[in-house]
């Protein structure tokens, strides 16, 4: 993860004029030099890449605006612990996805998708135990999802692989930590109620 990282940041002044340039993928990047095709730096992200990365993103800014909304809306600690973990997790991992992106050639999106706001809309309205229950719920279903798309990159034989598959353990904490906030409120009886 951290070889990830630093070509990230040392690409990251390579690709910015690139990126501020359009899309232009004639320049050659950081990686020209043992490349054989001169028309990509990193590589041409594909379809497939473009969907992931800009999902990735989306998800990454999504987890950490439902982080800070945790923290601020939460009534347990273990919630509110949680909320400053997704902050602090996804806060990273949205810069390397995004240094990412560039380097490929792809603009990343600057906002969740349509309904990743509306899911984060509903549950700002929750408060106390109810946003408890809700927002472990939400967190479950979310990385559940996540989870299922990175091994799916993870798998593959393109460029994210390896970056995908570095970050499915941190996707698997959360999701335990995320179950692990339900059961505690299925003990203590805030799970009862309506979904």
């Amino acid at each position: 993860m951290l070889a990830i990282g630093v070509a990230a940041a040392l690409a990251l002044g390579a690709t910015a004029a690139q990126a501020q340039s359009s899309n232009s993928n004639t320049q050659p990047s950081m990686n020209s030099g043992s490349s054989m095709n001169s028309n990509s730096g990193m590589k041409q992200a594909s379809k497939a890449d473009q969907k992931f990365l800009k999902e990735a993103v989306q998800g990454d800014m999504a987890e950490v605006n439902a982080g800070k909304m945790a923290q601020q809306n939460g009534q347990s600690e273990d919630v509110k612990q949680f909320g400053q973990m997704l902050e602090t997790d996804h806060g990273q991992h949205l810069q390397k996805a995004q240094q990412m992106a560039q380097q490929m050639g792809v603009k990343p999106p600057t906002e969740p998708n349509a309904k990743q706001k509306a899911e984060a809309k509903k549950l700002s309205k929750e408060q106390g135990a109810r946003f408890d229950k809700q927002f472990a719920k939400a967190m479950i279903k979310d990385h559940k999802e996540t989870i299922a798309m990175y091994k799916k990159e993870a798998k593959s034989k393109g460029p994210l692989a390896e970056f995908a598959q570095q970050t499915i353990p941190t996707l698997e904490k959360h999701l335990q930590t995320a179950e692990s906030i339900e059961n505690k409120g299925a003990m203590t009886g805030t799970k009862a109620g309506t979904k």
